[in-house]
C-alpha cells in the first residue's frame, strides 16, 4: 500500500464510490446494491479457446463498476472487504461447497506500482476470508507471475488474444504443493476482477495447464457487455 494514497483517502473530501454523491465513501443505496450479487455464468461472444467456465457476480456497470474503479485505480482500500465478499458469492457458485485454492490473475509490476499494489492479491485474500466465514475451506495460491505487457484497454478481441498469450509465466517451485492439493480434491479456481473478451482468463488457464494444473473454472466480479470486434 502507498501511505500517501491511504492518507489522501482519510483527509480529502470523499464521494460515494458508486454514484459520486459527496460526503460518504459509499452511500446506503450503493452499499445495498453491492451487497446483492447475482452470480451467473458469463460467456463472451466469441469465447476464446480454452476459456474456463466463468461465474460473474454481475455486470461490469453502474455501482459495481464505480466501486471497483475506486478500489483499483484510486486506492479506496476500504472497499476491498465488500468487493471480496461479493466475489466470494460468485466463487461459491463455481466450487459448489468444495475446498478451494484461489489463484488470482496477477498484475504486472508496472500496474501494481500504478494501482497501489496488486489489487487482485488483496482481493483474493478477502475473498478467501469470506468463503471461510461461509463454511467453505479456502486459501490463496500464487503459481502465476505476470510478464511485462501493455495495458489491454483499447485493444480489440484479436489483439487481446495476442497480448494475453505471452502474458504469464508459472513459478515452478510453487507447483508441486498445488498439484498435491488438487489431487486431494481441492478445487482450483482462477479469480479476476473483470472479464471482457475472456482472453486473459484463457491464457492464464493455458499457462497453468502447461504446468500440470487443470483449471476449468473462474470467478470474476464483473463481466462486460460484449461489443463486436
Amino acid at each position: 500500500m502507498r501511505f500517501g494514497a491511504v492518507l489522501a483517502d482519510l483527509v480529502l473530501p470523499v464521494a460515494c464510490a458508486g454514484c459520486a454523491v459527496p460526503g460518504v465513501a459509499l452511500c446506503p443505496d450503493c452499499g445495498c446494491l453491492l451487497r446483492r450479487p447475482e452470480p451467473a455464468v458469463a460467456v463472451p461472444t466469441p469465447a476464446p479457446p480454452g476459456l474456463p467456465t466463468v461465474i460473474a457476480s454481475g455486470r461490469y456497470e453502474g455501482v459495481l463498476r464505480g466501486a471497483l474503479l475506486a478500489y483499483k485505480e484510486r486506492g479506496r482500500y476500504g472497499l476491498a472487504a465488500l468487493l471480496g465478499t461479493r466475489l466470494a458469492a460468485a466463487a461459491s457458485v463455481a466450487v459448489r461447497g468444495e475446498p478451494v485454492l484461489l489463484i488470482p490473475v496477477p498484475a504486472t509490476a508496472a500496474a501494481a506500482r500504478a494501482r497501489y499494489g496488486d489489487h487482485m492479491t488483496r482481493l483474493a485474500r478477502q475473498t478467501a476470508s469470506a468463503l471461510r466465514r461461509g463454511g467453505i475451506p479456502a486459501a490463496v495460491a500464487y503459481p502465476l507471475a505476470a510478464r511485462p505487457r501493455a495495458d489491454s484497454t483499447g485493444l480489440d478481441a484479436g489483439e487481446r488474444l495476442v497480448a494475453a498469450a505471452q502474458a504469464f509465466a508459472v513459478r515452478p517451485a510453487r507447483l508441486p504443493k498445488i498439484r498435491a492439493a488438487a489431487a486431494s480434491g481441492v478445487h482450483l479456481l482462477l479469480v479476476d476482477d473483470v472479464m471482457t473478451t475472456g482472453a486473459t482468463l484463457a491464457a492464464a488457464a493455458d499457462r497453468l495447464g502447461r504446468g500440470g494444473l487443470d483449471v476449468t473454472t473462474a470467478a470474476v466480479l464483473g463481466a462486460t457487455r460484449r461489443r463486436n470486434g
